[in-house]
């Protein structure tokens, strides 16, 4: 009888197997599945005995087609996984998604690749089941400011915003790496909520908000660590359609926190507190406040210290009070525009309603419904679309529509607006936690999705702060800008009163001067 090989010894199929392993990880495992440090950044656990999300590819050159690959997959889990609780989900014709370990991957996989006809081999690739977030570095790609970040170092350094809104918390962590609302703006910030003169008051307080949200998709942004004592939680908040007033809340881990920033994240903001704890105002608000940043800070355009304004609100206009354009609101921001300061303003979400038909009540788009002060003939009035994929899906349905009542082209552009992921303040934090208490801002930086026009102009305003922060030439020339915006926008291919001149495309504007 010959001698037996100790059970400890491997023999020299197993050797020459265990010395392949490393190329069998390279062609076949995705490095990131490998890489502790890749899983973790990912957002996986970094523990080699932790399941893995995995997408296993099919072989499409498998011999017996797909549905055969599929089979001798199949084959090779039951065999290599006798124990397994579930079997794999197959997901679409050419991919099968599970859960695996580590050391569980490269047994199937190496199973596998004892077929020495690759014709024979089921697998192609497995690849992590990557989490698809919609975060604000996803819009941010969507207008190119991200490619602009690298390529020109356009990050709206220098540049100072006002946003007319409901105020800005000042405690969330997003605000604090570049100190955006600090600095040679912390006194400019003012409350018109209150009658009397407008001090600072409650401008750094925000109950209702949706001027943090506003804010964190303009500038600022999160440290890649965040400072001891406090943590990092990240809340989406996915809404059943049939009871919209109870959101389901789900936390997700965000390993890479500096991603969340602003479009222009190391520009300047001016919060001027315009909306009250309920989000209620009135248009002589925003009059005020708009003539405070042309008279008060920026002295008639003698002293250029605000460079733009958002105004992410708004009215429904009624030609009955005004001529289209012409409201005092509208009248104020064209001034203030002559006065050299970029007015960037949401076109609102009155563009879908409902009609009465002979035959039925239909749901249409309504056109020549841009609110005020969208219907300011120099404002860049903005439209929104979804936030990765405007081509496919085109202008978003709720987005306000043109001509404007007395026949101009408005939109003038459009940017995302569709669940567009930002800061959470008062009542959007409160409820992102139904039924529970929402942390401390000072000690959880907390983020929520939100929707509509007024989600849409901030990423114009980020936009054109970072165009100014390398352009200075441009400073104090919105008109100039406006066309420089138009000019470059990048079409849909939609109707010309849906979509104005089209998404806002940062590096074009750029390499167009």
């Amino acid at each position: 009888m010959p001698d037996e090989v100790p059970p400890e010894e491997p023999t020299a199929q197993e050797r020459a197997r265990r010395r392949d392993r490393p190329l069998v990880q390279r062609a076949i495992v995705s490095d990131a599945l490998m890489d502790p440090e890749e899983r973790e950044r990912i957002g996986f656990d970094p523990s080699p005995e932790a399941p893995i999300p995995v997408v296993i590819e099919l072989n499409l050159r498998h011999r017996d087609g797909l549905e055969g690959a599929a089979e001798q997959f199949l084959a090779h889990f039951r065999a290599t996984m006798p124990d397994a609780a579930e079997r794999p989900d197959r997901v679409a014709d050419t991919y099968f998604r599970c859960e695996l370990t580590e050391a569980e991957i490269l047994r199937l996989v190496e199973a596998d690749q004892r077929q020495e006809d690759a014709a024979r081999r089921a697998i192609y690739r497995v690849w992590p089941d990557f989490p698809v977030h919609p975060l604000i570095d996803t819009s941010c790609a969507t207008v190119k400011a991200d490619a602009a970040r690298r390529s020109f170092d356009a990050t709206g350094r220098g540049i100072t915003w006002a946003v007319l809104d409901s105020g800005i918390d000042a405690d969330h962590h997003h605000f604090r790496r570049y100190e955006t609302l600090k600095g040679d703006v912390a006194n400019l910030h003012r409350d018109f909520t209150k009658p009397g003169e407008p001090t600072i008051g409650d401008a750094l307080a925000d109950q209702f908000g949706h001027g943090t949200h506003v804010a964190g998709i303009i500038a600022g942004g999160l440290p890649p660590r965040m400072p001891r004592g406090s943590d990092l939680r990240v809340v989406e908040r996915v809404f059943d359609p049939a009871r919209p007033e109870t959101p389901t809340v789900q936390d997700r881990l965000v390993s890479r926190p500096e991603v969340l920033a602003g479009i222009a994240r190391e520009a300047k903001l001016v919060s001027l507190k315009v909306l009250d704890d309920r989000g209620n105002g009135q248009s002589m608000n925003v009059l005020r406040a708009l003539e405070y940043v042309r008279k008060d800070i920026n002295g008639y355009g003698k002293l250029l210290r605000v460079h733009g304004v958002n105004l992410s609100l708004g009215y429904e206009f009624d030609p009955k009070w005004f001529a289209c354009g012409q409201s005092p609101i509208c009248a104020e921001v064209d001034r203030l525009v002559r006065s050299g300061v970029v007015v960037v303003v949401a076109a609102g979400n009155t563009g879908y309603g409902s009609l009465t038909a002979l035959a039925r009540q239909t749901n249409v788009g309504l056109t020549m419904t841009i609110n005020d002060p969208g219907n300011a003939a120099l404002a860049i009035t903005v439209g929104a679309t979804h936030r990765d994929m405007p081509h496919t899906y085109g202008v978003s349905y709720f987005s306000s529509k043109g001509p404007t009542g007395d026949g101009r082209l408005k939109p003038d552009l459009v940017a995302p607006g569709e669940r567009i992921t930002s800061c959470a303040a008062g009542k959007a934090l409160v409820s992102a936690f139904p039924g529970g208490k929402a942390p401390t801002p000072a000690r959880t930086a907390v983020y929520v999705e939100d929707s509509g026009t007024s989600m849409a102009a901030p990423h114009v305003s980020g936009a054109v702060a970072n165009f100014l922060s390398i352009r200075r030439e441009f400073i104090g020339r919105p008109d100039d800008i406006k066309k420089v915006f138009l000019e470059s926008a990048t079409s849909l291919g939609r109707e010309r009163y849906f979509q104005g001149y089209g998404l806002v495309d940062l590096m074009r504007a750029i390499q167009s001067i």
